[in-house]
């Protein structure tokens, strides 16, 4: 179990190895013993490319272990917008959470409403990165569950889990 307020980084990978984004911390909210939930705010960035930004809102990120997806919650000043990327289960090493991403993600918007992004990206990465079947299963899988829990208001789409965390994070702001 890691502190509550220990900051980590995260580094985001893709199915080559290859590092594709980094943030340079997050503030540890609450580990289970399958997830890990963070806050940042103005945490710089840093592209693949090595282009680097500093996000402009807060941000709750929920980390698992046992599903193929996180979930970012942000909170921009018109409303309470969620990203979620289809993504490895998470790993922690030495002071560094890590995942691989697989492309395709959900947006959702403040309305409820949502929008799968990313499908041709994922198609030619899935081709060119010879993502296997079973992976190409698990991955669709995981996409349709990630959707379930968000037309259930489950887990970091439930108003008041959101409220709480977000809460949390800025009172020690």
């Amino acid at each position: 179990m890691y502190k509550k307020r220990r900051t980590l980084k995260i580094h985001c990978y893709k199915h080559n190895g290859k590092i594709h984004r980094i943030w340079e911390n997050a503030e540890i909210l609450d580990e289970g013993k399958d997830y890990l939930v963070c806050g940042n705010f103005k945490t710089t960035v840093i592209e693949h490319d090595g282009r680097s930004y500093k996000t402009k809102e807060p941000a709750i990120i929920f980390f698992y272990k046992n599903n193929w997806f996180n979930i970012i919650a942000q909170f921009k000043e018109y409303g309470l917008f969620y990203y979620c990327n289809i993504a490895s289960p998470y790993v922690i090493d030495e002071e560094t959470i890590k995942y691989i991403d697989y492309d395709l993600d959900l947006r959702v918007f403040p309305d409820g409403g949502y929008r799968v992004l990313d499908k041709n990206e994922y198609k030619y990465h899935k081709k060119i990165m010879n993502y296997s079947d079973d992976l190409d299963i698990i991955l669709n899988k995981e996409l349709e569950k990630l959707i379930n829990m968000k037309n259930n208001n489950e887990g970091p789409f439930d108003k008041k889990v959101i409220d709480k965390y977000f809460k949390d994070y800025m009172n020690e702001k």
